[in-house]
């Protein structure tokens, strides 16, 4: 008898999969929503740092390797 098994990796699948709901449903209620209509500051602040991060991380890499003259 082996350590890998059908019924090890049943419990492993099945296990794996309940995982991903919880994490999934954790992922989602710690993200901020909207409330009463418009959206609350902490979802704003998310979003215009992403947009920051966004920008600072493409002006980076678009940027050329020029010598200075």
């Amino acid at each position: 008898m082996g350590i890998v098994n059908r019924r090890n990796a049943v419990l492993g699948w099945v296990t794996w999969e309940l995982g991903k709901r919880v994490a999934r449903e954790k992922a989602k209620s710690a993200v901020p929503g909207v409330q009463e209509g418009r959206p609350n500051k902490g979802l704003i602040l998310s979003v215009v740092a992403g947009v920051a991060a966004a920008l600072v991380f493409w002006r980076r890499s678009t940027g050329g390797d020029e010598a200075p003259e």
